[in-house]
C-alpha cells in the first residue's frame, strides 16, 4: 500500500520540515510513502484524479477522532484488504476548498485542539509511524 501525504502549500519552517521528513522516512520502512506539495486546488484535484481508485482521507477538525490504536487498526484493515494507495490530504492555513472536501471518502481529526497546518502535518506523519509500529508489535508506542 502506497501512502501519499498530499499537501496544499509548503511546509516552510525548516525545523518542522526536518521532523516531517524524518517520520516519512520511518514510515517508508513499512510502506512506500511520499510527500506531494501542490500550490492550489486545481493541482490537488489533478493529483487525486490521476488515481480515482485511491482512498482519500481529509484531515479536518470535524472529522472522526481515533485513538492511535484505532487508527492503526483502520490502517491495517486498509492494507489487508489490498488497498493500493491512500492519500492523506493536508490543507494550508486557509483550509480546504469545497471541491477538495467532496473528494474525500473519510475525514479524520488529529485532535479537538487547533494546530498550525505545518504542525498537523508532522503529527499525521508521527501517527502513521506509530500505527505501523503498533501493527508490527514494535516497542515504540509505549
Amino acid at each position: 500500500m502506497k501512502i501519499r501525504l498530499l499537501m496544499l502549500g509548503k511546509t516552510r519552517r525548516a525545523e518542522l520540515r526536518g521532523v516531517l521528513d524524518e517520520y516519512v522516512k520511518r514510515v517508508s520502512r513499512y510502506s512506500p510513502t511520499e510527500i506531494v506539495e501542490v500550490r492550489d486546488e486545481s493541482a490537488m484535484l489533478k493529483k487525486l484524479d490521476a488515481d480515482r481508485a485511491a482512498t482519500v482521507v481529509l484531515l479536518d477538525s470535524g472529522g472522526k477522532a481515533l485513538s492511535s490504536e484505532e487508527f492503526a487498526k483502520w490502517l491495517g484493515e486498509l492494507r489487508d484488504r489490498g488497498t493500493r494507495e491512500v492519500f492523506f490530504l493536508c490543507s494550508d492555513a486557509d483550509g480546504f476548498p469545497e471541491t477538495v472536501r467532496q473528494r474525500a471518502q473519510q475525514k479524520l481529526s488529529l485532535s479537538a485542539m487547533t494546530f498550525s497546518h505545518e504542525l498537523a502535518r508532522v503529527m499525521l506523519a508521527e501517527q502513521l509511524y506509530r500505527a505501523f509500529a503498533i501493527l508490527s508489535g514494535s516497542p515504540y508506542p509505549k
